[in-house]
């Protein structure tokens, strides 16, 4: 079999591929349900210093883009963490598996991130 026949059958990376699918997909469609047209440039897209009491309302406004770019993100990190996956594979299988479960993570993170800025506005 070639690298490539093992690496779809590994049950463990395609589970990892399938959250990833997932998480990438739900991520774009939460957001862009969460977006609606008639706040133009009300969106919080940044919080500088939140971690000083003092600053906690520096918030800086900005586009609707600024957070569709989250979507772009997120399928950037799917694209990219299931290529390295798949180079990586025949090296070392955890590796792989090491890669694709950090884009998890990392999917996740997007998820929490962009529902916080929406939930701000």
């Amino acid at each position: 079999m070639t690298n490539l026949t093992k690496y779809l059958h590994d049950r463990v990376v395609l589970l990892l591929l399938s959250a990833n699918v997932f998480l990438a997909f739900a991520a774009s469609i939460f957001i862009l349900l969460q977006l609606s047209s008639n706040h133009g440039n009300g969106y919080i897209v940044q919080c500088r210093d939140c971690s000083n009491p003092a600053d906690i309302n520096r918030f800086t406004n900005g586009s609707v883009w600024e957070l569709v770019g989250f979507i772009g993100f997120a399928l950037l990190v799917l694209v990219i963490h299931a290529v390295l996956s798949m180079r990586t594979y025949h090296i070392h299988r955890q590796v792989a598996v090491t890669i694709l479960g950090l884009g998890t993570l990392l999917l996740i993170m997007t998820i929490v991130v962009s529902n916080a800025l929406l939930v701000l506005r």
